[in-house]
């Protein structure tokens, strides 16, 4: 059973490569957790934003969820996220993958229905009750509109079947405040590639990382420096990144990420509906640095 002690490290949030057919690209797919094992990760995540949750039909959701189980045996932690709008559709995509054999779920805060502070507390503490496997909560407010307040979060941590959560709310203050409160059994990771170093001094334990499906070595290097105490350095590291972290997020992921993953080996350029191919442009200069960045931190020219 994966417990908030083994969330630690660096977890690539990943793509799901999709064939033409908009159904997934099983040899893409191989090719990716090759380079991410290969390169040293701790687990990951998939079928989030990253993965294109939202746009993949439920029978593609549990075929990536297995296919992932399949690639990390032994390896790490899977970590699959749900991004449901509604509990019984949410529990329902969460025991899906608790059957394919993932480790845990990465379950969004309830959005659209604009809950109240209680129902999003009794919204987690239900889904936890009846969960097969351990529960991370997912509190990106930019996306769903919704922020949990650190009261809430901090009762929420309390529950022995919910074991962390992946933040994303940009608010740095709100952050410390979580951190304070938390109980011991509970792991705060960094879901935020542009603030993961600030995060890890100030409590998180690991990040789930988008660009670390790219450069899993340089984000390594961030962690493992931060988590040493060596703040300036990881800062410095990090830095270095900031021009593609730009590029990556200059229009909506994963599609510019996609667009360039032929250069670890993993041809999975199509994104799915209502996202389009990224502009030329965007993708030319992408290539660019991330060849340059692959050179210097990867081994790979």
């Amino acid at each position: 059973m994966l417990t908030s002690g083994a969330l630690r490290g660096l977890f690539p949030a990943i793509p799901t490569p999709v064939n033409a057919d908009d159904a997934i690209d099983a040899a893409a797919v191989s090719a990716l957790f090759a380079w991410l094992n290969k390169q040293g990760i701790d687990g990951v995540v998939p079928l989030g934003g990253t993965g294109e949750y939202g746009a993949l039909s439920r029978r593609e959701r549990i075929r990536m969820a297995g296919l992932s189980v399949a690639a990390m045996v032994g390896k790490g932690p899977v970590i699959a996220g749900v991004l449901d709008t509604g509990f019984h559709d949410a529990l329902q995509a969460g025991r899906e993958f608790a059957a394919e054999g993932v480790d845990g779920v990465l379950v969004l805060t309830p959005y659209y229905t604009n809950p109240t502070q209680a129902g999003i507390r009794d919204y987690f503490l239900r889904y936890a009750d009846a969960s097969p496997v351990p529960v991370l909560i997912y509190e990106i407010p930019y996306r769903t509109r919704i922020a949990i307040e650190p009261r809430i979060l901090h009762e929420l941590s309390r529950h022995p079947n919910i074991i962390g959560m992946k933040a994303c709310n940009l608010d740095m203050y709100h952050f410390l405040q979580v951190v304070a409160g938390i109980d011991q059994n509970f792991t705060v990771l960094s879901g935020e590639d542009s603030l993961f170093p600030l995060h890890l001094a100030a409590g998180a334990k690991g990040g789930i990382v988008v660009t670390a499906s790219l450069l899993p070595r340089a984000w390594r290097h961030i962690y493992e420096a931060a988590s040493a105490g060596r703040i300036a350095e990881a800062l410095d590291l990090h830095r270095r990144l900031i021009p593609l972290m730009n590029m990556a997020f200059a229009e909506t992921n994963p599609g510019p990420m996609k667009a360039v993953m032929d250069l670890v080996g993993v041809h999975a350029p199509r994104v799915l509906a209502p996202l389009v191919q990224p502009a030329a442009a965007l993708v030319a200069a992408f290539r660019t640095e991330l060849s340059r960045q692959l050179a210097e931190t990867e081994g790979v020219g």
